[in-house]
């Protein structure tokens, strides 16, 4: 940790953000978050209100460039994080609000570091695993890695690769300097949205001994909230120049072996928690190699560890009133 560091962390109040500002809170940086919410639920779940009492807070609009600048600016900010986004669901649903939010909000980040280049040396985003296309898209056993031809099939895919073209077209004209995350099946506690978010809501259903069905399977990439969250920190610190995208890697595994660790947790739902098995149209893993070589080791805690810790928090936290479980698992049925 450098001293003097201040981060912005824009869609903070969703998962990934939410874990990234209790990273950094408990190593003693000021963080800023900036986000069009104004309920810190998810961070309300993972801090203390004593380390929350430590976070500074900004109503924005990522689409309103001048608020955004403003907010670098008033707080001297010279790390940005940019994981504001409309998940898939959001981005079907309103495909025009979607490329507003995940399109032009990023084109505003990019634009507003480009005038601050002195102070903030690059732009850390979140692309998404999405930008690939379905296992039938590519060759049998070809290896996912950064460089695998981009085939989204979704709204949200299209505009996560536009991302991508944006941070290169950013650094080949004004220099800006961009590492863009692709995450893939994100979990943990406080990731209660979007369409890979089921896995989690099924962890919550087995911390308070309830049946769920989450509603695909095959095998995909799993990876921690935190460890995730500890990438995009890590990536901001890192001293890459360039305009990268790359795959977030972790342990692969099938549905069926994600089903396994959640009975291991609570064994008293064995039976309870079953699945679809029909695969996301997304490879079935990828490369993460090239963010290693690029900003060193990357953290990935093994599936086991990390859906007990899960089922863990789950439980302390209902039992201690912050969730109720009927109302967490009716909102997502």
């Amino acid at each position: 940790m450098a001293e003097n560091e201040r981060f912005l962390i824009t869609g903070a109040l969703g998962c990934i953000g939410a874990w990234a500002v209790r990273s950094l809170v408990r190593e003693g940086v000021k963080v800023v978050v900036f986000d069009l919410g104004s309920e810190p639920k998810r961070l309300q779940l993972l801090l203390s209100e004593a380390e929350l009492a430590q976070v500074s807070f900004v109503t924005g609009d990522i689409t309103d460039l001048e608020a955004f600048e403003e907010a670098l600016d008033d707080h001297e900010i010279n790390h940005v994080i940019h994981l504001a986004g409309l998940q898939v669901p959001f981005c079907k649903a309103d495909p025009a609000l979607g490329a507003r939010v995940n399109v032009v909000g990023t084109v505003n980040v990019f634009e507003a570091v480009k005038r601050r280049k002195d102070r903030i040396h690059k732009v850390v985003y979140a692309s998404s695993a999405a930008v690939f296309g379905a296992p039938e898209d590519y060759e049998e056993d070809q290896v996912i890695d950064d460089d695998a031809p981009l085939m989204p099939h979704t709204h949200y895919g299209v505009y996560k690769r536009a991302n991508e073209g944006t941070a290169h077209v950013y650094f080949n004209d004004d220099g800006v300097s961009s590492i863009g995350l692709r995450p893939y099946v994100v979990y943990g506690v406080a990731r209660d949205q979007g369409m890979s978010s089921t896995p989690t809501t099924a962890m919550f259903a087995a911390a308070v001994n309830r049946a769920y069905h989450i509603p695909y399977g095959g095998q995909m990439v799993f990876q921690y909230a935190e460890d995730t969250a500890r990438a995009f920190i890590q990536s901001a610190r890192s001293d890459f120049e360039g305009a990268g995208a790359f795959n977030l890697g972790g342990p692969a595994p099938h549905m069926n072996d994600v089903q396994a660790a959640i009975e291991k947790a609570a064994p008293e739902v064995a039976g309870k928690i079953t699945f679809e098995d029909v695969q996301l149209p997304f490879p079935p893993d990828v490369d993460g190699s090239g963010l290693e070589r690029t900003i060193g080791s990357v953290s990935h805690k093994p599936l086991e560890e990390g859906v007990a810790e899960t089922v863990e928090m789950f439980r302390g936290l209902v039992k201690s009133g912050k969730l109720d479980a009927e109302a967490y698992l009716e909102e997502r049925s």
